[in-house]
């Protein structure tokens, strides 16, 4: 539309020409923000997963994340061994609990013999305030 034909139209065709104008970037910030809201999504992803790798629990750790969490735990850093995951750790804690409760139920054996020939040495005649003291 030239100009002589813009200054004949009258105000009312001339504000809704400003709106049309006005309006076309409006139509395009739905486009944008959907790809902002991409991009937000990609990275939080990105992060999720280095930060399920830096914890074992998906497979394909780096070299670096294996050999930190071994140091902690402290054991060898291997790269050819499985990752740990819950179900193993869960059984060697399980493993663990038992070797403990192994070793008390020794342990309490040995202070019972103990005190058992300890009481055996002891004369009937002895009372307990006549044992040295230590």
């Amino acid at each position: 539309m030239d100009q002589a034909q813009q200054a004949r139209r009258p105000v009312a065709q001339l504000g809704r020409a400003r709106r049309a104008l006005r309006s076309a970037p409006r139509g395009q910030r739905g486009w944008v923000g959907l790809v902002a809201i991409l991009v937000a999504l990609l990275i939080v992803a990105l992060v999720a997963e280095r930060a399920l790798k830096g914890y074992g629990l998906l497979p394909g750790a780096d070299e670096n994340t294996r050999a930190g969490a071994a140091k902690a735990a402290g054991q060898s850093a291997n790269p050819t061994s499985v990752p740990a995951t819950p179900g193993a750790t869960l059984q060697r804690a399980r493993g663990l609990e038992q070797q403990m409760k192994r070793e008390a139920e020794d342990q309490q054996k040995s202070i019972d013999e103990q005190t058992q020939s300890q009481s055996q040495s002891q004369s009937p005649s002895q009372s307990p305030s006549q044992l040295p003291s230590y």
